[in-house]
């Protein structure tokens, strides 16, 4: 299905984690990398061409994700005449695409390459929003870098900052008192979701902590398993 100037009708997906990291899959025996996408089928909307894309492409259902945003317009590229099937030349041009921002609100073990026959991808990565464009096949990367500019100011806003609680220092009786000792530290962790957020309490002097089971601040931190 082509429009009037041979661009094919197409959906881009970019699915970030908890941190705003992207999903960034390699494509099956090449060792190029990019995002999930895929032509809209005849009768289909962007948005249900995107769902259909994301679970062929990543194994993802749309209970695992929230849209976030979408870009306003089609973004398109031009594909060279040697990718194109000769009896296609001259009438197709390229692709052009929606693309979508995807948060996953489920854990990431829900991906799944293979839930297809025909998979897209043989292995999946982590990266930084700002993906490596030099990794993309040439002529995308104009519009990589389109969408990922558009959709960057939607990304989420974390503040996964540790954060140093200390209590107020306990006045001198007089001035020739000396200084009270120094308190101790507590580090501990904090769990959101399937979140963990590392704290660094300041407890006073002859301070205790005691932390309460029913809000996963006694859970041990992954960096001592």
């Amino acid at each position: 299905m082509l429009d009037r100037e041979g661009f094919r009708p197409n959906v881009g997906i970019i699915l970030l984690n908890q941190k705003n990291q992207v999903f960034w899959g390699k494509r099956i025996r090449t060792h190029s990398w990019q995002f999930p996408q895929g032509g809209i089928d005849r009768g289909e909307s962007p948005e249900q061409a995107m769902f259909r894309e994301l679970h062929e492409e990543v194994g993802l259902l749309p209970e695992h994700v929230r849209i976030v945003a979408r870009t306003r317009d089609w973004l398109r590229y031009e594909v060279p005449d040697r990718f194109i099937r000769r009896d296609a030349r001259g009438h197709y041009k390229g692709q052009k695409q929606i693309w979508y921002l995807l948060q996953l609100v489920e854990p990431d073990w829900n991906i799944n390459l293979r839930a297809t026959s025909h998979p897209e991808f043989d292995a999946w990565r982590w990266n930084d929003f700002w993906v490596p464009l030099d990794v993309v096949v040439e002529f995308k990367r104009g519009v990589y870098e389109m969408a990922l500019t558009e959709l960057s100011r939607f990304l989420p806003r974390f503040d996964n900052r540790s954060r140093t609680y200390r209590s107020a220092p306990k006045p001198r009786q007089n001035e020739n008192e000396a200084s009270s000792p120094q308190g101790t530290e507590v580090n501990m962790t904090m769990q959101f979701g399937f979140m963990q957020t590392q704290i660094r309490m300041a407890l006073p002097p002859g301070g205790s902590f005691d932390p309460d089971p029913q809000n996963g601040l006694d859970k041990p931190s992954t960096e001592d398993k």
